[in-house]
């Protein structure tokens, strides 16, 4: 017993698996049984949820084992592998033992993977008594007196100790056993210690702190209806860019969050900081000049070190007297000698025989249908067909009979047939390839059976439907009853075999495209006789075939060379051998088949069904051909079945493995032995040199090893060699694996119509290792993969199809699919359906494996296969998978044959189509080619330094300066205050009609003259005074929608002296959401009163608001809607005009809710920047759809109106949403020339309107009076909307240089705005590999990895700005990127903040340059940008200086030493698939997270996955770290249409998104 338990200790394997390597006696069956159990559970495996409906799901299931159940029935170990019946193609028993033993190995150094997180209702749920919670131990099941040890009884203790902190997740189930010591009190405390050891390995340390978090918590984000700004908990602008904002991150209710997520992501960390293999050496370099460098050859690479291979001659092909001089010769002959002898015996759907055709009946028929293809088919005097040309024959596998008349009519008929496989519907796999082989074959003509015609689909005429990518055909019925009987005078015309085209077989090549060999007339008669002498046929033997009789061995066995032998076929269908696995064995029992051609597939069927029947007998079978012995895995079915079946009468010496291919035929075939004489050997090679290309003999490392054995010697008549399988065809060294390529008669003659392709196939001249041929006869490529062994027997390793070329190594797909089902693949795997591929990824290429899952496999099952796939396949083959899924069962494209069609399913992959239920990407793993990280240059160079470098270079300090504001005339002098300047209008122009406001309907809702809004204005001066007892300098709420309201409570307070403070009011239907927003600004800004609208102040005072925020504490609030006519005693004016005139609250795209203080002069000066920039003056109209609450969209609404004089038509843009055309109707109605509206109205008018251009048009809308339309915004322009809108509503007359836009920051609350004179916008390409290392190269459009950038307008008038490095604070040359420092009169006054933050201050708002000009105060825009100067002239004559913001310093993501923008990588992501409705990504602990919206189908989900991981590695080259895919809306979205990535970050580690899927990268 103690040496049993040592060696199942070491292993850790199953009970079945064990039982293949050791001899277990009876009374160790029970004991190593609970053995195993116990200690399979200690294999921890973490999962976790993040959505509180699975964590409820899990906490159920984890408390499930302590709640005493009656043990349910032992099931046996029989039925345990029921599931698994047909999945042992590739079964090896050594191979599965080194798979276990390395599995065992990692389980030493094992650490928790984070399961993927799914919503439940994305996958159906499997019964929860088979749904064991990972760590629960199966031993409880079947004895349930076992007590736990004291510290593990209680549930709350370890559910208790998962919560504070232990690297489990709240959610996940817990790790420890609960297994529990009776008898055997040392095992299994010897368990117990193994468990504890291995948690304190796992869990992280005591008091470690939780990983740095820069973030602070929001309440959860709803959906996208209402847009509000979020501004986070408590945190308002006090600290320095770059410093993180929370030392740790608390939940909503203050508790410090271990949260899932955050957990899941530690154990991902984890994962990623094992060390990986060392990586290749680096070949790509991320320069400013691209430079590839060339791998450096690892010095311990096995090189090949044998001589020059010598081809390798097959024995000559004998002369055989009575040999006819063609097929069709042979066939006349049996016709008319020996017309009783059975040609073929066809079988129905039981495995019965359904009828049998004699080679009388075969010959007449086939003469007829020649007959009637050649005279019947057109008019009298028309032949349709010609000799020579092509016709497509379509029968189904289970009518031999029917397609053996068809080709031998087509032969006698001397046309080629073309045997292809029959179509079932439009979405068949690879049906529009198969168009393509009929297309460059010129077929018209398809031969089919009626019962085959009527099961064709149809279209509701009745007619064949046309398929995808076939050409036009006519469709011709073979039956008997249709065919014409010959007059007597008539005789088909039998020619000597020559080099014409006898027929084509059509092969499916890598890439999925079909391709059609020709193999000539005298081709297929030789290579008839080659395999007569190779396997000894003898006239009239019986031969049963289960292969498929169209192609390949099938064919050139069953159909033809059994014609030229007079041997009786018995053609067992594949619909048989599904339903009876067992027929092809009854048949070769019954018949006394001497000959039996199978697949391994076959052999594994058949042993599995065996016990069902007895009375078998193989003792008159002389050769049993494997047709795929050429698979290296053949080598366990062939010994396995040989052991099943040795005592019915099998002889070892009958199993004949056989290599060949479609180009070259039969390559090689193990001659039937003779009894006695010894087996070939096997060779044992190591995978390691394999992937190297050379042959080693594995006596090392027993894991990584390949047995492989022979197919035989070379067919006789043909020559062979071994050459290189890449570059020129140079023959290899003896100890080298290459290409197996052919001379002989016997082989294809070219691939039909494709003279390109065939060139390089079938005219192959091999060259020695100075590149000399070696003769001049032509070889033909086979696609094996091989090399000769001892006594010149050939041994095959791979396919040129199954190879994986990865980082400069092959490795077999075929030995990649045996792996992952030697890791326990019963409860996962459905059937043992397995594709492997590769997926070119970032200049390499990248292992995928996708298998079908079993219907019943549970969550935790399937992620604990993938994760030991992982392992085993890292293990065994070294290298690493990109990517494993699993798809439900019965969903991978299938061949005609019930096999997996590799090239569509890699389609479905790459194009997001393959709906995968469970994921799992590895690319930190094998993604080992990255660009080196940036190292940054350390700043002992000083800026001046810098400066003078740049100088030298002839670069010119980046900088440029609007147009001199000019001499301040007598006018503008009165309006230094923009209440005196009101007060002026109403006297000088009372009835000048300023504002115009708008509804849905288009219709003027109200209107403000200067006089009335003066008047208004001094009402609301007059109640604050009096009902607000507001003293001067105190700050006034303004809270109402968009409209003349505001505008007149905003003068209310200029003329009160109050500083009025303007919030956007809280949405009423989420109040949740957006109060709270309303109540920090208001705290925050100590206001002393709220001015708001009768409707508005009911809201603050509800039961709604009350649930939100203390509503007992407002300040005082007025109601404006009814104030009696009142004037105050008196209208305030500032003693100086740097006095604050008001404060403007936002929150920024970081989620920081900033205040800034405007003086008085500032909105003067910016008033008047915007006039002479916009040319605005009294007669003119613009019209504004914005929202009015903050930047240079209050500006607009509410100051330079009043400032200069013109009408601005107020359109407020929730008004859209009832009526998306408002505003374009408007600007056609009023005729208006300049417009100003943001990026969301934008993009509404583009979705909303993008498909009713026509209908505008018809209704009159015209855009062409429109000059200029500007969208207010805080970021880069967005150029693809721009552009978009230009062309949709170019139809209506919009102008394409009329879309232009502006910028503004929180320093500065316009920087650009484009105006009515000056150049238009330009736009420039830059290299997005140099932006990242803050250069700025400029590139043509359309260079790979360039990004497009427009201006963002002109430099206003008195504003100068120049390009600073954030760090040294030296200016820049205008080849670099840097931060946008502004200088001018209209710059805000400095943050407004409850705690004087006056070294923040400084640094914002009045810093200097470190070298240059160490005098100018500037105030820095937290904005990353460049200067270049154009070609352009502006009004001066000058060459123009261009500005381009290219983003927000705050929000770049640091990886790798470079600098990206979030903005980049969501287009990169939201063009991966048509379901990406939007995506933002942000960085938590040094991972990327992106997190997509998901607007089509949930089982879309998954497949997005690799399609996001795939793009952004290759346009950015980042590895993504976690793949959040979510519902449409929960992206967060501020009024100027910004997404809030901080809130989402936040949202999403509080676990507040409700995601639909969550991938860890691994």
């Amino acid at each position: 017993h103690f040496a049993l338990f040592s060696c199942i200790l070491l292993s850790l394997s199953s009970p079945i698996s064990f039982s293949l390597s050791l001899p277990l006696y009876p009374s160790h069956y029970l004991f190593s049984y609970i053995l195993l159990n116990v200690l399979m559970s200690c294999n921890v495996f973490l999962t976790g949820d993040i959505t509180q409906k699975g964590y409820e799901k899990k906490r159920t299931k984890l408390l499930a084992p302590f709640i005493i159940q009656a043990p349910p029935e032992r099931r046996s170990k029989r039925s345990h592998r029921n599931g698994g019946t047909r999945d042992d193609r590739y079964r090896s028993d050594i191979h599965t033992e080194a798979v276990q033993a390395a599995l065992a190995k990692h389980k030493e150094e094992k650490m928790a993977l984070p399961m993927p997180t799914k919503r439940r209702s994305t996958y159906v749920q499997s019964p929860i008594n088979t749904r064991t919670p990972p760590g629960s131990l199966t031993l409880q099941k079947h004895n349930s007196n076992f007590q736990a040890p004291p510290s593990l009884q209680s549930p709350e203790a370890w559910i208790n100790r998962s919560v504070q902190g232990s690297s489990t997740s709240s959610s996940a189930s817990s790790t420890m056993s609960h297994g529990e010591p009776k008898p055997a009190q040392d095992i299994l405390t010897y368990i117990y210690i193994y468990n504890q050891t291995f948690l304190s390995f796992l869990a992280p340390p005591e008091n470690s702190a939780p990983p740095p978090d820069v973030t602070a918590v929001v309440p959860p984000v709803t959906t996208r209806g209402p847009r509000v700004d979020r501004p986070s908990n408590a945190t308002v602008r006090g600290m320095s860019r770059g410093q993180s904002r929370s030392s740790m991150m608390e939940t909503a209710d203050g508790v410090p969050v271990n949260s899932r997520v955050s957990t899941k992501i530690q154990q991902l960390l984890n994962t990623l900081k094992r060390p990986k293999r060392p990586e290749l050496s680096e070949f790509f370099t991320d320069d400013s000049e691209e430079i590839v460098e060339v791998p450096q050859p690892d010095p311990n690479t096995p090189k090949p070190e044998g001589r020059q291979i010598i081809p390798v001659k097959g024995e000559p092909l004998g002369v055989v007297s009575n040999w006819p001089p063609a097929l069709q010769a042979a066939l006349a002959r049996w016709g008319a000698t020996q017309g009783k002898s059975p040609a073929l015996t066809a079988l129905d759907i039981t495995g019965k025989p359904l009828y049998t055709l004699t080679y009388g009946k075969l010959w007449s028929r086939s003469v007829k249908l020649a007959y009637t293809l050649l005279h019947k088919l057109g008019t009298k005097n028309e032949q349709i067909l010609k000799p020579g040309d092509r016709v497509a024959l379509v029968y189904p596998n289970s009518d031999p009979g029917m397609f053996w008349v068809a080709f031998y009519g087509c032969l006698l008929a001397e046309v080629i047939p073309v045997p292809i496989e029959v179509p079932l519907s439009r979405k068949d796999a690879g049906i529009s390839q198969l168009g393509f082989l009929l297309g460059s074959c010129s077929v018209g003509l398809a031969l089919t059976s009626e019962i085959c015609l009527k099961g064709l689909p149809k279209t509701p005429t009745g007619e064949i439907l046309q398929f995808k990518g076939w050409p036009r055909m006519k469709w011709v019925v073979t039956d008997s009853k249709y065919l014409t009987k010959p007059g007597k005078d008539w005789q088909p015309h039998i020619p000597t075999a020559n080099t014409d085209t006898a027929y084509i077989e059509y092969k499916a090549s890598k890439d999925g495209t079909v391709v059609g060999v020709a193999v000539s007339k005298v081709a297929m008669l030789t290579h008839c006789q080659a395999l007569t002498q190779a396997c000894n046929y003898c006239e009239g033997e019986t031969m049963v075939n289960v292969l498929d009789f169209k192609k390949e061995m099938g064919l050139w066995h069953g159909v033809l060379t059994a014609v030229m032998n007079r041997i009786h076929t018995i053609s067992v269908p594949y619909a048989v051998m599904k339903a009876c696995p067992l027929s092809w064995v009854q048949r070769v029992h019954i018949h006394r088949a001497r000959v039996a051609l199978v697949k391994c597939r076959d052999l594994h069927w058949a042993m599995m069904a065996h016990r069902e029947q007895r009375d078998t007998s193989f003792t008159s079978l002389r050769m049993l051909i494997v047709a795929d012995g050429a698979n290296p895995w053949s080598v366990s079915s062939c010994d396995a079945f040989l052991n099943v079946f040795q005592s019915h009468g099998l002889k070892p010496e009958v199993i004949c493995p056989c290599a060949a291919s479609p180009e070259a035929l039969t390559v090689a075939i193990r001659r039937p032995g003779v009894p006695g004489a010894p087996l070939p050997a096997r060779a044992i090679l190591s995978m390691t040199g394999l992937s190297h290309g050379v042959i080693r003999v594995n006596t090392e490392d027993k894991n990584s090893a390949l047995t492989v054995q022979d197919v035989g010697h070379v067919m006789p008549g043909a020559l062979m060699c071994i050459v290189k399988p890449d570059g020129p065809p140079q023959l290899c060294k003896t100890d080298e694996i290459g290409e197996i390529i052919i001379n002989s008669r016997a082989g294809g003659t070219m691939y039909y119509g494709l003279p390109g392709l065939t060139k390089n196939t079938f005219e192959v001249i091999p060259v020695n290792s100075n590149g000399v041929p070696i003769g001049e006869i032509p070889f033909v490529r086979s696609g094996l993969l091989g090399f000769v062994g001892p006594g010149s027997l050939i041994f095959v390793v791979g396919k040129i199809e199954g190879l994986l070329m990865v980082s400069g190594r092959r490795h077999n797909a075929d030995d990649l699919v045996a792996t992952a089902l030697a890791v326990e693949p019963v409860k996962t795997v459905y059937r043992g359906r397995i594709a492997v591929f590769s997926v070119t990824v970032f200049y390499d290429e990248r292992v995928v494996i996708v298998a079908e899952q079993r219907p019943d496999a549970s969550e935790e099952d399937s992620f604990q296969w993938m994760s030991r796939v992982l392992q085993a396949i890292d293990s065994i083959h070294q290298v690493g998978l990109y990517c494993l899924a699993l798809v439900p069962a019965n969903t991978l494209p299938k061949t005609p044959l019930g096999g997996i069609h590799i090239s569509d399913a890699k389609q479905f992959f790459l194009e997001g189509s393959l709906h995968p239920c469970n994921i799992l990407m590895c690319p930190h793993t094998c993604v080992t080619n990255l660009p080196k990280p940036r190292q940054k240059q350390p700043v002992g160079v000083g800026p001046a330094s810098v400066m003078v470098g740049n100088l030298v270079a002839g670069k010119r300090i980046a900088q440029a300066a609007g147009r001199d504001l000019g001499m301040i005339d007598d006018q503008d002098l009165i309006r230094k205050y923009l209440a005196e300047a009101l007060q002026w209008r109403a006297q000088s122009d009372p009835d000048h009609v300023l504002f115009v406001l708008l509804n849905a309907k288009g219709m003027t809702v109200c209107t403000a003259t200067c006089v009335q809004l003066h008047k208004r204005a001094e009402k609301i001066a007059a109640a604050l005074m009096e009902k607000g007892s507001i003293n001067t300098g105190e700050n006034v709420v303004l809270l109402y929608p968009p409209g003349i309201d505001l505008i007149a409570a905003f003068y209310g307070c200029l003329y009160a002296g109050c500083v009025p403070v303007n919030v956007r009011p809280p949405h009423p239907q989420n109040l949740a959401a957006t109060l709270p927003t309303v109540r920090m600004i208001i705290d925050v800004s100590r206001a002393a009163c709220i001015l708001t609208t009768q409707n508005l102040t009911r809201i603050l005072r509800s039961k709604e608001a009350a649930a939100s925020v203390n509503i007992k504490t407002w300040p005082t609030i007025i109601d404006t809607d009814d104030l009696p006519r009142r004037r105050p005693p008196q209208i305030y004016k500032p003693p100086t005009a740097e006095m604050i005139a008001y404060l403007d609250f936002s929150v920024s795209t970081t989620g920081m809710l900033t205040g800034v203080k405007i003086s008085h002069a500032a909105i003067s000066a910016l008033c008047r920047s915007i006039k002479l920039q916009c040319e605005l003056y009294s007669s003119r109209q613009i019209a504004i759809c914005l929202d009015p609450y903050c930047g240079l969209g209050f500006v607009l609404w509410c100051l330079a109106s009043v400032y200069s004089g013109h009408q601005s038509i107020l359109i407020p843009p929730f008004e859209l949403e009832s009526s998306v055309s408002l505003w374009l109707t408007t600007l056609s109605q009023y005729r208006i020339r300049d417009t100003f509206c943001s990026y969301s109205v934008m993009e509404l008018c583009t979705k909303g309107l993008g498909t009713q251009t026509d209908l505008l048009k018809a209704r009159g809308v015209n855009l062409s009076c429109v000059r200029s339309c500007v969208v207010i915004a805080e970021e880069r322009p967005r150029l693809a909307l721009s552009h978009s809108f230009s062309k949709l509503f170019k139809d209506v007359g919009l102008s394409s240089r009329a879309v232009s836009t502006a910028f503004g920051s929180r320093v500065n609350l316009a920087v650009c705005l484009q105006g009515t004179t000056g150049p238009d916008p330009c736009t420039v390409y830059v290299d997005m590999k140099s932006l990242r290392h803050d250069r700025v190269r400029l590139v043509e459009r359309g260079a790979p990895q360039s990004l497009p950038l427009m201006e963002s307008g002109k430099i206003l008038p008195g504003v100068r700005v120049i390009i600073v490095n954030p760090e040294t604070k030296g200016p820049l040359g205008d080849s670099h990127l840097g931060e946008i420092w502004v200088h001018s009169p209209h710059n805000s006054s400095g943050y407004y903040t409850i705690y004087g933050e006056e070294g923040l201050q400084a640094d914002h708002f009045n810093t200097k340059l470190s070298f240059g000009d160490p005098q100018t105060l500037w105030a820095r825009t937290g904005y990353l940008g460049f200067v270049k100067r154009t070609e352009l002239l502006d009004a001066s004559g000058d060459r123009h200086d261009a500005l381009f913001v290219v983003g927000s310093l705050d929000e770049t993501l640091e990886l790798r030493g470079l600098r990206y923008h979030p903005i980049d990588i969501e287009i990169s992501v939201s063009r991966a698939h048509r379901s990406i409705a939007e995506s933002a990504v942000f960085t938590w602990t040094n991972l990327l997270v992106v997190v997509s919206e998901l607007c089509g189908s949930e089982q879309d989900a998954l497949d997005l996955v690799p399609l996001i991981t795939n793009v952004v590695l290759e346009e950015h080259h980042l590895i993504v770290g976690v793949v959040v895919i979510v519902d449409p809306g929960v992206i967060p979205i501020n009024s100027r249409g910004e997404k809030q990535r901080m809130h989402l970050r936040d949202s999403f580690l509080a676990d507040q998104l409700d995601p639909i899927y969550v991938a860890y990268n691994m």
